[in-house]
């Protein structure tokens, strides 16, 4: 009976995945998928005590990210509402698609490392939308802005929740991710940008839109100041999470409420009319409530899998089966594009202890790079790439086809850098 949750994820990813040739939005899938599950747990356990327990401690886990994921989007909502990105669009000159695309790219490396991955990529993938009017060259963009945000994301501490897992349990050392993943994390960016760049050509924008952009320049008080607010209150949330230990969502609650305050301060001498333009309790409508429920519906199914042993017999099962640690990882990071990769790095912790495998040893450094990393395979394998699947309205299919090749291919150099620098040393 249990293998029939396991073949009920597999139908209802496939459904999300033919959501275009269905004509059935995905988030009604994902919604279905995880209810069901959950509903059919309840019935096959038999103990309903020790099945809401678990599902408390699921929904727990989904809405400390729901809620991360709200505050996100609000904040980036706000931001560009003020036309605070201005700040930046307006000082990008040029016009080269190709030069355009590896600045984003290694712009969004840098910044996963800083902030996380799912944040980093809400806020470059809406930066685009205002760089460029062409929905094809967005959804590039989108694509390499998913993969360089894990990428970056895999080789800090707290650029990715698996990493900080790690990092917290006392698996890996912030300098030795730094230096050792760093080298692969940087290849599994290189690698697709490369084959993606070959695809793009041609300019950014017209003249008329290039001189419509030069002419938004970032002088308004009001503009700068929430721009500097919003980013800064996201940067703001690793640093309350490394200084004081309090959750994400936490940090980007109050990260939110303070630029709510700070608007509702801007806007005590402006006309009706402008507060219902710029006031945050209008644009919160902006925030797009499918993407929200899609990723809603995702990690419920993923939390009924993790509650009745499904995730944890996967990982005793490679272990009996391949016996080999560095593939046995890799395979960890291929199924981080399917399940969620928080899961699958905790079920790691547990098979594996510090007497055996101590800190900044193979395992861990390299479960680091393939959790953090193979999420990029898919689009629905990770936070940034559910995120970036809402706003710009991505298909599971398309990204398949032009982007997941790429993305194996930066894996698997990735892994073999690594592998051979950790020979080598």
């Amino acid at each position: 009976m249990m293998a029939i949750f396991p073949v009920l994820f597999v139908i209802g990813y496939a459904m999300i995945a033919l959501e275009h040739p269905l004509k059935i939005n995905k988030s009604a899938s994902a919604l279905v998928l995880g209810s069901f599950l959950w509903l059919l747990w309840f019935i096959v356990s038999g103990d309903t005590v020790a099945a809401s327990s678990e599902l408390s401690k699921s929904l727990e886990s989904v809405s400390s990210i729901i809620f991360f994921l709200m505050g996100a989007m609000a904040i980036v909502a706000v931001v560009d509402s003020y036309d605070g990105f201005s700040i930046i669009t307006s000082r990008i000159k040029t016009n080269n698609l190709r030069t355009l695309l590896w600045i984003i790219s290694w712009i969004t490396f840098f910044m996963s490392a800083v902030l996380d991955n799912m944040t980093t990529a809400i806020v470059m993938v809406t930066l685009t939308r205002k760089l460029l009017s062409k929905p094809k060259d967005r959804k590039f963009f989108a694509g390499m802005i998913i993969i360089a945000a894990n990428a970056g994301g895999a080789a800090s501490p707290i650029g990715d929740v698996t990493t900080t897992m790690l990092w917290i349990g006392g698996q890996i050392s912030a300098l030795g991710i730094l230096e050792r993943v760093g080298i692969a994390s940087i290849l599994n960016l290189l690698v697709p940008l490369l084959f993606v760049t070959r695809i793009l050509k041609g300019p950014v924008r017209s003249v008329t839109e290039q001189k419509e952009l030069e002419r938004k320049k970032a002088s308004h008080w009001d503009r700068n100041i929430v721009f500097i607010s919003g980013i800064g209150g996201l940067v703001l949330v690793p640093i309350y999470r490394t200084v004081f230990g309090i959750p994400p969502y936490v940090g980007m609650l109050l990260s939110l409420g303070f630029l709510w305050f700070l608007t509702e301060i801007l806007l005590r001498k402006k006309d009706n009319e402008t507060v219902q333009q710029f006031g945050i309790s209008s644009l919160l409508t902006k925030v797009d409530l499918p993407s929200i429920l899609f990723f809603t519906g995702i990690l419920f199914a993923v939390g009924v899998l993790e509650a009745n042993g499904q995730l944890g017999a996967l990982a005793n099962m490679l272990q009996q089966k391949i016996g080999n640690l560095q593939i046995i990882v890799m395979a960890i990071g291929v199924l981080s594009s399917i399940v969620d990769n928080v899961p699958l790095v905790a079920a790691t912790m547990g098979m594996y202890n510090l007497s055996a495998y101590p800190i900044d040893s193979l395992l861990w450094e390299f479960t680091a790079y393939c959790a953090g990393t193979g999420g990029s395979i898919l689009i629905i394998g990770s936070a940034a790439g559910v995120a970036t699947m809402g706003i710009e309205k991505i298909s599971f299919g398309w990204y398949l086809r032009w982007i997941a090749p790429f993305a194996l291919l930066g894996f698997f150099a990735g892994a073999g850098a690594y592998l051979l620098l950790h020979t080598l040393a």
